[in-house]
């Protein structure tokens, strides 16, 4: 419609288009020959308008949905007006209409059973468009089932196959019974009339049973034979069947063993021999090997139980949902100390200079007179001895560390020496981030663990093999003459070795998964989450153990994600140093010192299930695959 209605407009004004309007887009074909070769005569203003009035005819066709008229009309007005490229393109349009309504019909007259009138419908999209890719895959379609579709003779093509089972080639119209006579002529009559031969066997007996039953398919009508008579069959060929009396040792011996490869891959041991017992005790094959690396089971049992077994795990194996999770662990870490401010001297000592300069001399009265002897002070020059002791470096007293202050005069001069000032401007800050991505592919109600971070051993206990007390033995206890026996007696009594016994513990995260597909679609999260550190102490030599614990259930949607957060670790502290009362007052707090300390650590969980096989989701991959079936004697 979009490419009709532009048309439209374009036809209605051609025939009043000037002379100038012409030559302007003869001159814009000419300047590309590459796309269109210039006509050699251009249309006459005649055979614009009938050229426009066509297309307005072919226009109405169109809206009206006659693609075929619709598709003319355009053609039509094209050869009339070569120039107008709307025309040929409306004409494309209308033909691409065609071929679709065409291929609708063809697929209505398929379902219809109208072989003929599909056919025809195809061949003729084919000849408006033979380049047209669904053309060409309807035209296979439709060929295919006529293929399929055609009588095949009775033994066609089996030298071209490998030993496998036999299948009945029985006719699929229902039949009617009301039947009195001996069984083996009700056997003979109704499987003929499904066109299979029945062959007795001895154990068939004769006795006169009346059968009716109405409009009966194959499988019914054999199904009561079978409970009227007490008999089975077993298949020779596709049009005869061998029929017995239904007793254990008929059936072993008349009854074809198949074998059969099935491929389980991606299930448990517990789940695979699970599966072999079900095989056996169930469906009684005679023989069941399992490949657990391969994953495969092989089966040798009748056929009818291969069949019913394959149904059955295929039931079981579809109605077992898979979830993946998509966990995300991201641990933030942040560390922070700052220490800032002035501390001022916390202590002032106050001393006797006399009594300080007498114990020195006292203390180092060698010194001294090494100094007088030398000629470098008198004898009473206290301060200047002073001087040079301390000068020296022999000496050391704290109190001349820092300085001090004097006051008084004779033996009673004193001093005062204060402690030290420190000015502290530090700053440490540390951070850290951590990301781990974990898949996890689960069974619904699955348990599913994820641990992340190391194994700690601690000592619980301890023994010796060997007794702090040595036997009394003769030629041992005394050594006699060798002194090497008695180093080695007095080894054995002081030393016993002690064999410690070890517990490995898990530090870390520990998270416990049980994903549920609930029929809306949703997955419901069992979760239980446990966090284990040192505590940093101990308790007779046994570390004390940090343990926090989360348990709770989420339902999700699929796609959606569930977070779980924690702090793995908090801790702050604050120190403040100063002079009590003077810190504390207005526009003093440089006189005090700050020690600040911070320290966490966060931990996000990020989980997102996403089921990637349901119970009964369409288009995934089954697990359960038969690879090959022969019969097996």
């Amino acid at each position: 419609m979009l490419a009709v209605f532009p048309g439209t407009m374009q036809a209605q004004t051609a025939g009043q288009a000037q002379t100038a309007g012409a030559a302007a887009a003869t001159k814009a074909q000419a300047a590309a020959p590459a796309r269109q070769s210039k006509p050699a005569h251009p249309p006459s203003r005649s055979a614009r308008r009938r050229a426009a009035k066509a297309y307005m005819s072919a226009s109405k066709q169109f809206l009206a949905a006659k693609f075929d008229e619709a598709r003319l009309g355009f053609e039509h007005a094209a050869a009339l007006d070569p120039s107008n490229r709307n025309y040929r393109q409306a004409a494309l349009i209308a033909r691409n209409h065609e071929v679709t309504a065409l291929l609708q019909a063809s697929a209505k007259d398929r379902l219809l059973n109208n072989k003929a009138g599909a056919r025809a419908a195809l061949l003729r999209a084919y000849d408006l468009d033979p380049e047209n890719f669904e053309v060409s895959e309807h035209l296979d379609q439709l060929g295919a089932e006529i293929a399929r579709s055609q009588p095949k003779s009775l033994y066609g093509g089996v030298q071209d196959k490998l030993g496998g089972p036999v299948k009945l080639e029985y006719t699929s119209v229902p039949h009617s019974f009301h039947i009195r006579a001996n069984e083996r002529q009700i056997i003979t009559q109704v499987f003929k009339a499904y066109g299979i031969e029945a062959l007795m066997d001895q154990s068939v007996g004769s006795t006169v049973q009346r059968m009716d039953i109405g409009d009966a398919s194959f499988q019914e009508a054999i199904h009561a034979l079978d409970l009227l008579t007490n008999t089975f069959y077993v298949p020779l060929d596709p049009h005869r069947v061998l029929i017995a009396r239904d007793t254990p040792q008929n059936r072993e011996r008349f009854m074809r063993l198949d074998l059969e490869t099935v491929h389980l891959p991606g299930l448990s041991s517990d789940t695979m021999t699970t599966i072999t017992n079900l095989a056996k005790n169930v469906f009684q094959a005679q023989s069941v090997a399992h490949d657990a690396a391969a994953g495969t089971l092989t089966l040798r049992a009748p056929q009818l139980n291969l069949h019913a077994f394959n149904a059955t795990v295929h039931q079981l194996l579809d109605g077992s949902s898979q979830i993946l999770l998509d966990v995300r662990l991201l641990q933030i870490a942040h560390t922070s100390t700052r220490n800032t401010g002035v501390v001022p001297p916390q202590a002032i000592t106050a001393f006797n200079v006399y009594a300080e300069e007498q114990a020195i001399l006292n203390q180092n009265q060698a010194l001294v007179q090494q100094i007088i002897s030398s000629g470098l002070a008198a004898p009473g020059d206290t301060l200047a001895i002073l001087g040079i002791l301390l000068a020296s470096g022999q000496i050391s007293n704290p109190l001349f560390q820092n300085g001090f202050a004097l006051f008084g005069g004779g033996i009673t001069q004193s001093a005062l020496a204060p402690g030290p000032l420190k000015a502290n401007f530090a700053l440490n800050s540390s951070d850290s981030r951590e990301l781990d991505d974990v898949v996890l592919r689960l069974d619904d109600d699955q348990k599913g663990t994820l641990k992340l971070g190391s194994r700690y051993p601690i000592q619980t206990s301890s023994y010796s093999s060997l007794s702090g007390s040595v036997p009394s033995i003769p030629g041992l206890n005394s050594a006699g003459s060798s002194g090497n026996l008695n180093s080695l007696l007095s080894q054995l009594t002081t030393t016993v070795p002690n064999v410690p016994q070890v517990q490995y513990q898990d530090l870390g995260l520990t998270l416990n998964v049980t994903p549920r597909v609930l029929r809306n679609g949703n997955v419901a999260l069992s979760l239980d989450m446990a966090l284990d550190a040192l505590a940093g102490g101990s308790l007779n030599g046994v570390p004390i153990l940090n343990n926090r614990a989360y348990s709770g259930d989420v339902m999700l949607r699929q796609g959606s994600a569930a977070v779980l957060a924690g702090d793995v670790d908090l801790s702050e502290s604050r120190a403040l140093t100063g002079t009590p009362a003077l810190s504390q007052l207005p526009g003093m707090s440089y006189l005090t010192g700050l020690d600040n300390r911070q320290n966490y650590a966060t931990l996000l969980i990020v989980i997102t299930p996403h089921v990637i096989r349901g119970s009964q989701a369409a288009g995934h991959s089954p697990m359960f695959r038969v690879v090959r079936t022969r019969s097996a004697h």
